[in-house]
């Protein structure tokens, strides 16, 4: 891989030296409302300069570790599975170099070829799932591959038991009775997160991390596909980052930021400090899972 040109900020190494690997999915095909997250990732990297590389959250430095940013692939928007299918290869790659590969999307439908990869290396996969939406519909408007289905089509890979959902604030009746019986679903913030890493620490199990920056109040985060009242702050979002973090972590995303949505640039601004403390929470415990 070949460093990308405009990297986030910090993130300068060397593929070879590199512990993570930021890869972007500039997708947002399926958009079941406001468009516009396929300038996402682009707009993180190009605003992070104007964020500080250390963390006074974490007293830590994303110069202290080595972070390779291999840029945006270039996706079909004319056929989700031929997207999926590039997405899976990147993070495949990544994984069998030993690396950590971490999502920049781009619409929430880019993390299921993430962790198709993921559940190939890792076949006893857990995910850990922040969002206003639950995602658990069967199909949107007849389309079985779209944003609203991602962690239904994940289900189908994991199975039950192995998905745990946080801040879910929206989503249909049927998504919430299929959530009663096959995932683990709290609604509205991260109660009971702690209690769940712990489990999960002591279990040793692999875990992926997906983050819908949707999860965030839109009083603070108003530049999304589809915002929904009632959600977490900032300062709880990277609380729960850090605490999850100390789970054996494999891979992540972050997506949903539709940075033309929010005109101010706060948005953007605030999914580039989300960002920064989730490489370097997550950088500050790798390598992650251990056989």
């Amino acid at each position: 891989m070949r460093p990308n040109i405009e990297n986030f900020i910090g993130c300068d190494s060397s593929y070879r030296a590199a512990s993570i690997v930021l890869y972007g999915a500039p997708y947002d095909s399926t958009t079941s409302y406001r468009p516009g997250a396929r300038f996402g990732p682009a707009a993180i990297r190009h605003e992070s300069y104007g964020l500080e590389t250390y963390s006074p959250y974490q007293n830590a430095d994303l110069t202290d570790f080595d972070i390779f940013d291999s840029g945006d692939l270039e996706l079909c928007f004319g056929s989700s599975e031929s997207a999926l299918s590039d997405i899976e290869g990147r993070a495949a790659e990544i994984l069998a170099d030993g690396k950590f590969p971490l999502l920049l999307g781009g619409e929430h439908l880019v993390t299921l070829g993430a962790v198709r990869a993921a559940v190939e290396k890792y076949p006893d996969l857990h995910i850990v799932h922040f969002d206003a939406h639950a995602d658990l519909r069967d199909d949107y408007l007849g389309a079985k591959l779209s944003h609203a289905c991602v962690l239904r089509r994940c289900h189908e890979l994991v199975g039950d038991g192995r998905i745990h959902q946080f801040c879910i604030r929206s989503g249909d009746r049927a998504e919430f009775d299929f959530a009663a019986q096959h995932t683990e679903l709290h609604k509205f913030d991260f109660t009971g997160l702690a209690e769940l890493t712990e489990a999960l620490c002591e279990s040793r199990v692999p875990v992926y991390l997906t983050i819908d920056l949707d999860c965030l109040d839109p009083s603070c985060f108003p530049g999304t596909g589809t915002p929904e009242a009632g959600g977490v702050s900032f300062l709880q979002l990277l609380d729960a980052i850090r605490t999850v973090a100390k789970a054996n972590i494999v891979a992540a995303d972050l997506n949903e930021l539709a940075p033309t949505l929010d005109p101010t640039g706060v948005s953007t601004a605030t999914a580039c400090k989300v960002l920064r403390e989730t490489l370097i929470a997550l950088d500050k415990g790798w390598p992650g899972f251990q056989a």
